[in-house]
């Protein structure tokens, strides 16, 4: 018997992230926020940066039965930390701190993508994941790669 059949689910990833003194809360592969084609263009600017600095993403992290790597690559930049930082950058001034909260641990695409991101665009992002806080700057993570 599978395990979707007995009623085992995954837990949705969603994090959220406070501009202005509103929360903004995103659901991993969420398509509903009212800025989402903004927030897709700004992170698919962001992926054209980190190839170019050789990033290449792991989508060994999606868990879904997915053979077309394009579709794993979809859905790996559609994780709510990264549609976060995303919305974050958009809406908040040059330099200032980014400051996400996620109910999951954050996987470690999205740990590499938030590093080298961090170098990218010259600002701190801070992640608070279900186990730890991660400061990203200057391309390294204060949890010094383990988590």
């Amino acid at each position: 018997m599978s395990m979707k059949n007995c009623g085992v689910r995954k837990t949705p990833g969603w994090s959220t992230i406070t501009v202005n003194g509103e929360t903004h809360e995103f659901v991993a592969g969420q398509i509903g926020h009212p800025r989402m084609e903004e927030i897709c263009k700004k992170w698919e600017e962001l992926v054209k940066k980190m190839r170019a600095r050789g990033y290449t993403p792991d989508t060994s992290v999606v868990m879904l039965d997915i053979e077309d790597e394009g579709e794993k690559e979809k859905i790996l930049f559609r994780h709510s930390e990264k549609l976060a930082l995303a919305f974050g950058l958009m809406s908040t001034p040059p330099g200032s701190v980014i400051r996400i909260m996620k109910n999951l641990r954050v996987c470690s695409d999205c740990h590499k993508a938030f590093k080298l991101i961090s170098e990218i665009v010259g600002r701190e992002i801070v992640v608070r994941d279900r186990n730890r806080f991660h400061c990203f700057r200057d391309g390294s993570c204060s949890c010094k790669d383990y988590w």
